[in-house]
């Protein structure tokens, strides 16, 4: 059996919290931010945790919890 190798892709996008949950940050956070709020500005910089239904195929991608 070879060793599973970690999708480095998935690795940048989510991080493993300290009590196993998978968080993601949110999207359109980039471009066109001078007219959003400032609420709204604040609010990307949060981590958000991962939909259940995502949970199976994104810890797949990180078979070693390593993010």
């Amino acid at each position: 059996m070879p060793k599973l190798k970690t999708h480095k892709g998935a690795a940048a996008r989510f991080k493993i919290s300290g009590t196993g949950k998978l968080l993601r940050m949110k999207g359109h956070r980039s471009h066109l931010r001078r007219k959003k709020s400032n609420k709204v500005k604040r609010q990307f910089s949060s981590k958000l945790p991962v939909h259940a239904a995502d949970q199976d195929r994104i810890s797949r991608l990180l078979p070693n919890g390593l993010s």
